[in-house]
């Protein structure tokens, strides 16, 4: 046989190649058809018992379809057109065909299985979830008192138990207790009461098939649970003014002297130190007329309570926000990590950021405020030269005094000056001194100010 003529064998080949597509395509058939006579079984079960030996049918005929393999479709020639699909495509068509059937199966399966005692369990668990985690009203807590109650009467009928609320279980004003409150509150009594009712489920050891009235009622019993707890009256479903009432926002005022009452209220509120009273109404209050009055008692007490939510205005660019941080001027790291972000932003951000970390004393932003005494903008450069006087760290003294020996703009020079004098050491002091025949008047001021003779 010459080289030119064609092999035996590769003549055969394209026989073989064929023999065994269609040995894959009657596999694949033949594990199509073992999925009628499970369709059949899960119809059929009755138990779980049915349903566990459906699911290992399910997975032996998965596990069949796995060791078929589709080989990949030959590379399509680009000079020939042919529409048909080829001989593989249409085999990995029909696997893929077989296994979403598969996992139709799987998920009919699941949907038959149970209810189960967990079930009941997770439900009520995400009842008292919501009850523990939410603020309700008097009225709300009246309302969970008696959901609770139909809820146990109803557990106590199912499983022949004996549950109760805690005696004597009565909502308290929500004014009566302290913001944290938590122990003793109807949420919480509540939240055990139900606690105990999942440990009597669990206890009953109910099987899904012999006690499955018991759990399907069980099931019905939290959801009516639930229903209840969701029409509850909660904190916020009351309007603004009457949750300021109940918190005893109004309580300060013998006579409503200015319109509207809140803010006759908020003025004695700050005049009696009422923080707490001032960001409720900072809170809750949908007005730009109280919110700037709000922020303004703020500013002028400068307490410690209001750094949260002045941390979060201050992170939405806002301004007034930033300054009633500078007068509470706590140097927490938070604090000053949020205010250094605008040291390099633009100059209606930088000014309240300056002037607040001074007012801190943050020392962990002085460099990236001395980096601005070379800023393009010569008010940027005043305020960070203030803004360094303010904090007094001495690592500022040289180029505090580089700026007032050579920056151009007359009241950068003297906010410079301002600065040393504010370091106040007597090398910063010497310096100053050293520009009492400045040009500008600003700066020959500061530096009269500037007493070098010892103390007697």
């Amino acid at each position: 046989m010459s080289e030119d003529e064609p092999n035996g064998d590769e003549e055969a080949a394209p026989e073989e190649s064929t023999a065994d597509l269609e040995a894959i395509r009657s596999d694949l058939e033949s594990v199509r058809a073992d999925l009628e006579p499970i369709e059949e079984g899960l119809e059929a079960a009755e138990t779980e018992d049915d349903l566990d030996v459906v699911e290992a049918d399910i997975e032996s005929v998965r596990a069949d379809l796995e060791d078929i393999e589709i080989p990949e479709p030959p590379e399509e020639d680009e000079d020939e057109e042919d529409d048909e699909p080829a001989p593989e495509e249409e085999l990995q068509d029909t696997y893929d065909e077989i296994e979403s059937d598969l996992d139709d199966l799987a998920d009919d399966l699941e949907d038959q299985r149970g209810p189960y005692a967990e079930d009941v369990v997770s439900e009520i668990d995400g009842v008292s979830g919501t009850i523990s985690g939410t603020r309700w009203t008097i009225e709300g807590d009246e309302e969970l008192i008696d959901a609770v109650e139909a809820f146990l009467a109803d557990v106590n009928d199912l499983l022949g138990a004996a549950l109760t609320l805690p005696a004597d279980l009565e909502p308290a004003e929500a004014a009566e207790l302290p913001d944290d409150a938590v122990e003793g509150t109807v949420p919480e009594e509540l939240d055990a009461t139900l606690d105990e009712v999942t440990d009597a489920v669990e206890a009953a050891d109910l099987d899904p098939d012999d006690d499955a009235e018991t759990i399907a009622g069980l099931l019905e019993a939290t959801d009516d649970l639930e229903s209840d707890v969701d029409d509850a009256t909660e904190w916020t479903d009351l309007e603004i003014r009457e949750r300021l009432r109940r918190e005893g926002f109004y309580d300060v005022l013998d006579h409503v002297k200015d319109f509207p009452p809140e803010w006759h209220a908020l003025k004695v509120h700050e005049k009696r130190g009422n923080v707490d009273y001032i960001l409720l109404a900072y809170d809750l209050m949908d007005s730009e007329f109280m919110e700037e009055h709000c922020l303004e008692a703020l500013a002028r007490m400068g307490p410690e309570e209001a750094i949260e939510p002045m941390l979060q205005k201050a992170n939405r660019r806002d301004q007034a926000a930033m300054r009633i941080l500078g007068k509470i001027g706590v140097a927490d790291d938070q604090v000053v990590d949020t205010l250094v972000d605008y040291v390099d932003s633009n100059p209606n951000l930088q000014q309240p950021a300056f002037r607040a970390l001074g007012e801190i004393g943050a020392e962990d932003a002085v460099e990236p405020i001395a980096q601005q005494l070379v800023a393009d903008d010569p008010d940027v450069r005043s305020w960070a030269a203030r803004s360094l006087g303010l904090i007094g760290d001495t690592r500022t003294i040289e180029p505090l005094a580089d700026v007032l020996a050579d920056d151009d703009e007359a009241r950068v020079r003297a906010s410079a000056a301002w600065a040393l004098n504010q370091i106040g050491t007597a090398e910063a002091l010497e310096i100053v001194a050293e520009h009492g025949d400045d040009r500008s008047y600003l700066v020959q001021a500061e530096a009269e100010k500037v007493d070098l003779e010892p103390a007697v």
